[in-house]
C-alpha cells in the first residue's frame, strides 16, 4: 500500500507526454476540420466554458493518479477537468485513426470530441492518459460540435467505474464536470433538437489506441507510419514482448486477441452490450472503451441491442458480440498484415481469439452455475430456456445461487416448488405455461444431480455463483433516473449509484430497491430501452 503522502496540487503531477515526443505530428496547429495526413495526432485546446463545476469524482482513480481529496474537490481541478485551464505538463491534442462503421470502412474518424490532455506517471511507474470527452471540436470532428451533454455524460461516468468494480476490463473516469452552457441535441436524429446542459468527462486508461489507429495508415498505403506506431505501441504497452520485429507482431498481435477474448467474455458474463462495436471503438489493450448507447440485459435476449442506429440489422445485439469482436479482429489483422505478409502464421495468430473465447466461456458458464467444470448440455439447455419468457438475467442466477440442493432428492419435489425460488427473475408469470414450468423443472432437477455428483455444498456453490454473478448492474432505468435529477440540479443519485456500483457482488442491506426486475414504466422509454449515438 503507498503510505506517500498524496497529490495536493494538478501541478505536481508527473506528465511523460511519450505519444506526442516519439510519433509524427500534424504540422497544421489550426482547429480546423480536415483530413490529416501522414500524422497520429493533432495539437489542440479544449475550448473554455462559461462555469465549470465538479459534479462527481471516482476515489479511485484520483488515488491512482495520487490525488488528495481536496484537490479533487477544488475549483482549480473544476477548471482542469473542463478544459479552462492547462496544469503544468499538459500538451493537449487528438489522435488520428480511421474504422469500420456498422461493416463499412468509415476513412478518416480520429478524436472528434476527445482531448487527451497528457500522459501521467504515477508514484508506481504507471502510465496513465488523461482525456476530455467534451470538452470541444478538433481537427476531427467532422460536422459536429466536438461538445458533450450531460445525459450521455452521467452514463458514461457511472459505467466506467461500474465495469471495473464488476471485474471486467475498462477505461475508467476520473471526474463529471458541468460546463455551465448549453448544447443543442436531436437525441434520436428525428427531427427535435433541445437544448441540453453541457458537461465532460475525464477519462483515464493506460493508452486510448485502437484497432481503427492502424487501419487508417494502412488503408492510407503509410506503411512506414504504421510501423512506427505499432513499434511504439509494443514498445510502451506490451514492453514484456521485447523489441519490435515480424516474430513480436505475432506475438503482440495473440495478445491483442486474448485480450480482447477475456473481455467478451466478461460482457456475456455480466449482460453488457456495448452497442457500437465499430473498429474504432475497440482498445488495442482489450479495455471497453466508448460508453455510447450500451445498455444491460434485463431479460434475457441474445437479440436485443440498445442502439436506435442498429434497429434494423442487430449487428451488434448481445448474442453477436463475440463473432463482432473476431470480424474486428480481422480487420486489424488486415491492417497489420504488411509488417509480417505470412499469411498462415496470421490465421494461427487470430484463431487464439477463437481458443481463448470458447475456453473462457466455459470457465465463466462453470463459475455462473456454480460448477467445478463446464456442463455443456446444461449451459446450451438453460440459455434456450432463459429465452422462452421474459426472464431478468441478473436475479435468475443470483436466485439460483439460493436453491437449497444439499440432502435433497430432485424427485421429491414438483415443477412449482423448484421453481418458487427463481419467481422474482419473470417479469410476466403468466407466460409460465405448463409446458415451461415442465422443461425448466426437468433442467433443475438435472442441475440439482450434477452439483450433487460434484459434492459441491450449498455454501461453497452459492459463494462461487455469487462472485460471478453480480447482484447490482447499472440498469438502464436507474442511469435515467440519475439523469433526469441531474437535470433539476440534484446530483444525489450520481453518488448513490457511485457507491452502490462499487460493490457490486455484495448484498448490502437497505439498498435491494435497486436489485429489483426493471419497472414496467421503462420498458419502453427512451433511455432506458433505447438509445442512439447522440450525445
Amino acid at each position: 500500500m503507498n503510505s506517500m503522502p498524496k497529490i495536493t496540487h494538478l501541478d505536481a503531477l508527473l506528465f511523460d507526454n511519450r505519444f506526442i515526443r516519439e510519433l509524427p505530428g500534424d504540422p497544421d496547429v489550426s482547429n480546423n476540420r480536415r483530413q490529416v495526413i501522414g500524422a497520429c495526432y493533432s495539437r489542440v485546446l479544449p475550448t473554455k466554458v462559461a462555469k465549470p463545476k465538479l459534479i462527481a469524482y471516482s476515489r479511485e482513480v484520483a488515488a491512482q493518479l495520487d490525488l488528495a481529496p481536496e484537490i479533487c474537490e477544488s475549483d482549480y481541478f473544476a477548471d482542469v477537468f473542463t478544459g479552462n485551464r492547462l496544469s503544468v505538463g499538459m500538451e493537449p491534442y487528438a489522435t488520428c485513426y480511421g474504422g469500420h462503421q456498422f461493416g463499412n470502412w468509415a476513412g478518416q474518424l480520429g478524436d472528434g470530441r476527445a482531448i487527451n490532455l497528457g500522459e501521467v506517471l504515477n508514484r508506481q511507474g504507471r502510465r496513465l492518459v488523461l482525456q476530455l470527452k467534451g470538452a470541444g471540436p478538433t481537427p476531427y470532428s467532422r460536422m459536429a460540435d466536438g461538445l458533450a451533454v450531460l445525459r450521455s455524460s452521467v452514463r458514461e461516468f457511472l459505467c466506467s467505474e461500474a465495469m471495473h468494480h464488476l471485474g471486467v476490463p475498462t477505461t475508467r473516469a476520473l471526474s463529471l464536470t458541468l460546463t455551465g452552457e448549453s448544447v443543442i441535441r436531436d437525441m434520436f436524429y428525428d427531427g427535435n433538437p433541445k437544448a441540453e446542459p453541457g458537461a465532460v468527462v475525464c477519462r483515464v486508461a493506460p493508452s486510448f489506441t485502437r484497432f481503427g489507429s492502424f487501419q487508417i495508415f494502412t488503408a492510407r498505403g503509410d506503411i512506414k507510419l504504421l510501423k512506427e506506431l505499432v513499434d511504439y505501441t509494443i514498445r510502451t504497452d506490451f514492453p514484456h514482448l521485447g523489441e519490435p520485429s515480424p516474430a513480436v507482431y505475432l506475438a503482440w498481435f495473440e495478445e491483442v486477441c486474448r485480450k480482447t477474448a477475456e473481455m467478451i467474455v466478461h460482457w456475456q458474463r455480466v449482460g453488457f452490450v456495448h452497442g457500437v462495436m465499430n473498429t474504432d471503438n475497440m482498445s488495442i489493450l482489450g479495455l471497453t472503451i466508448d460508453y455510447g448507447p450500451y445498455g444491460w440485459l434485463e431479460n434475457y435476449d441474445p437479440d436485443w441491442t440498445p442502439n436506435t442506429t442498429d434497429a434494423s440489422t442487430r449487428r451488434y445485439r448481445f448474442g453477436n458480440q463475440p463473432q463482432i469482436a473476431f470480424w474486428n479482429l480481422a480487420q486489424l489483422a488486415n491492417a497489420i498484415y504488411p509488417l509480417i505478409e505470412q499469411a498462415d502464421l496470421m490465421q494461427q495468430a487470430i484463431n487464439v481469439y477463437a481458443e481463448s473465447f470458447e475456453k473462457g466461456w466455459q470457465d465463466m458458464m462453470a463459475g455462473k452455475l456454480g460448477l467445478r467444470a463446464f456442463d455443456n448440455s446444461l449451459s446450451t439447455e438453460l440459455l434456450a430456456i432463459l429465452q422462452l419468457v421474459e426472464t431478468d438475467m441478473t436475479i435468475f442466477y443470483r436466485k439460483l445461487a439460493t436453491m437449497k440442493i444439499d440432502n435433497r432428492l430432485p424427485e421429491d419435489d414438483s415443477d412449482e416448488a423448484l421453481i418458487m425460488p427463481l419467481m422474482e427473475a419473470y417479469y410476466v408469470p403468466e407466460q409460465l405455461t405448463p409446458q415451461y414450468r415442465e422443461r425448466i423443472g426437468h433442467w433443475l432437477r438435472n442441475y440439482m444431480r450434477r452439483i450433487q455428483k460434484e459434492e459441491t455444498p450449498d455454501q461453497e456453490r452459492r459463494v462461487r455463483m455469487n462472485s460471478a454473478n453480480p447482484k447490482y448492474v447499472l440498469r438502464n432505468y436507474m442511469a435515467q433516473l440519475a439523469i433526469d435529477k441531474a437535470g433539476q440540479g440534484d446530483y444525489s443519485m450520481i453518488d448513490e449509484l457511485l457507491q452502490l456500483l462499487r460493490h457490486p457482488y455484495d448484498e448490502q442491506v437497505g439498498k435491494e430497491a435497486f436489485a429489483v426486475k426493471r419497472p414496467d414504466w421503462a420498458r419502453k422509454r427512451a433511455g432506458c430501452s433505447m438509445l442512439s449515438c447522440s450525445s
